[in-house]
This record gives structure tokens, sequence and C-alpha cells, in this order.
């Protein structure tokens, strides 16, 4: 008789019984501990950070435009939540329109082998390290800039506008501009992955209903995928915001770190996250410390709402307001 042909004895009840419970337990305690994480980082940021919330108040911590470590002691946040505001928005603005358009493409225009190619480079370029392109922003990227973009119209500026030199501020390559331009270049295959997850979930019921209408390929996707993933497209994006809020290493090694305001568009600024990288293992007092720490809980903050945003605007813009029959 063919071993392969004996009928397999059922496991007892128990066993069964016995596994569910086993798994139900693992997957609360998981879930659990998410949720205890988060709530320690969000406490230890704030009993960390409480010295400074206590000496400039929270308001006027992140308020406040100076931050000087040494004689003064003063500490404000403001100028990085400034720089961490306009490298976001910048790197969103840039990559937004571009991630989509070839989200679109590998969806819905390129032939099957040339989208998967296109997609795994995609996919390449997001595992790429922060810290290898922050190295190749300092020795190419910057520099190129430099020569290329912000000389010509800083000495156009000196001929014809001198008044726009304070504004425009020392091309030296380093500085908001470079490291938002970076920024971008990093977040665009997150937004690309992300929007087209959302693409490929579209039902082809959707399409074909379009064709039968007599929609052309670009009126079916204008009229009826995007409408349809567009929630996936926008919370992708916003994800992808977070994760350039967040960034460290590459801004950190192109922005200039400029610690106090104004800045100017070509010169040196800062972001929270530069900051606390750049400056916490040489903290000198306890108030310098606790205030890296008070940004910390201040960045904390942003990234939980910015991913809370996206989880109400998947919700939200989903068909059907969110609601399954």
């Amino acid at each position: 008789m063919d071993i392969k042909h004996i009928p397999k004895k059922p496991l007892p009840a128990i066993y069964s019984w016995l596994g569910d419970r086993i798994f139900l337990t693992v997957i609360i305690v998981l879930g659990l501990s998410i949720i205890l994480m988060t709530a320690g980082l969000a406490l230890v940021t704030i009993v960390d950070g409480w010295e400074a919330i206590k000496e400039f108040g929270f308001i006027g911590f992140i308020t406040g435009k100076v931050w000087d470590p040494g004689v003064n002691r003063t500490f404000g946040a403001l100028p990085f939540l400034f720089g961490t505001a306009v490298t976001s928005v910048g790197s969103l603005a840039l990559a937004f329109l571009p991630a989509v358009a070839i989200a679109v493409f590998i969806s819905e225009y390129a032939a099957p082998w040339l989208g998967k190619m296109i997609d795994n480079m995609v996919n390449l370029i997001a595992a790429v390290p922060s810290v290898v392109i922050g190295i190749w922003g300092i020795f190419v990227f910057a520099p190129w800039m430099r020569e290329t973009v912000y000389l010509p119209i800083y000495n156009w500026a000196i001929e014809n506008n001198p008044s726009l030199l304070p504004i425009l501020g020392n091309p030296i390559g380093y500085g908001m501009v470079s490291a938002t331009i970076i920024l971008a270049l990093m977040i665009i295959p997150f937004i690309t992955a992300l929007t087209k997850d959302a693409i490929d979930q579209v039902p082809v019921e959707q399409r074909e209903a379009a064709y039968a209408l007599g929609a052309t390929h670009w009126e079916v996707i204008r009229m009826a995928v995007i409408p349809y993933a567009r929630g996936g497209i926008l919370a992708g994006s916003i994800l992808a915001f977070g994760r350039a809020i967040g960034e460290t290493m590459a801004v950190a090694m192109l922005i200039g770190n400029k610690n106090t305001l104004p800045f100017s568009i070509f010169g040196p600024a800062a972001t929270m996250p530069s900051v606390i990288i750049n400056e916490f293992r040489e903290a000198v007092n306890s108030l310098h410390l606790s205030s890296l720490m008070a940004i910390g809980l201040v960045l904390f903050i942003i990234s939980l709402l910015v991913n809370l945003l996206a989880a109400y605007i998947t919700k939200k813009l989903a068909i059907g307001g969110g609601k399954t029959a």
C-alpha cells in the first residue's frame, strides 16, 4: 500500500484549541508591545525634556529663535521647526508629481517586462542607505549645484539686483535647497511604490466600465483609476512626508547646520533630526541635553500626527467612505 495514500488521523480537539489560544496570545502580546513601546518613547522624551520645557515653557521653547548652548544657555526650537517644515514640504512638492507619473507608467503603460524592471529599480533605490546618498550629495551633487546653479544666479544678482543677495545667501552648495532636492529624490521611491500598490488595487471592472462608455486610455486613468486610488495615493504621499520629516543622515550632511534664524535660500539651515544627531553626544550641560530631548518630543508628536492623518485620509477617501457592504 502506498504510504502517501494512508489517511492521516485528525488531531484531537484539545490540540487545535491549544494552538488557537497560543496564536491569539502571541498576536495580542505583539500588538500591545507596539502600544507600550510608543507610550514608553513618549514618556522618555517627556521626562528627559522636562527640564527644558519647565525652563522655557513648551510654547516658548518651540517659538524661541535662538539656540545658544554656550554662555547664554538659551534654547529655542523655531529654527529647526522652520528648517524641517521647509525641507519636508519642499521635497514633497518636488517629488509628488514625478512619483505618481512613474507609478502610472509602470501600472498602465509599460510592457510587463519593462514595468517589472522599473519597479525593481525603484525598490532598489528605496533600499539605499541615507548615508550613502548623503556621501554622493557631498562629493557630487552639492559641488555640481554650486557651479551650475547657485553661482550663476548669485553672480547675476551681484550685477543686476544686489538687494537679493541677503535672500540668496552664500552659494557654498551645502544648504536648504540642496538638502530639499536630495530629500525629494529619497522619497520618490516610497511615493511611487505606494501609488503603484493603490493603482494595482483598482478592480478590472472599474476600467472595463470606462472603456465600455468609449473612454480613451488616458480618460480611463484620469476618471476611473486615479479617483478610485486617490485615498491610497494621498496616504502614501503623507507617509513619505513623514519619512522626510524624520530623515537624518543625508539632511545633516548637506543642509549646513545653522542654528539661528533667518535662513537664506542657498545658505545653511538645520532640521530637528539634524540638530539632535549633531549635538547629542556633545551636550555641554543638562539643560542642553534636555533641550535636545524636547526637540525629540516635538518631532515625535509631529510624526504621530502625520501618521494619524494618513490613516484618516485612507479611510475618508476610500470608495464608499471607508464602509464595507
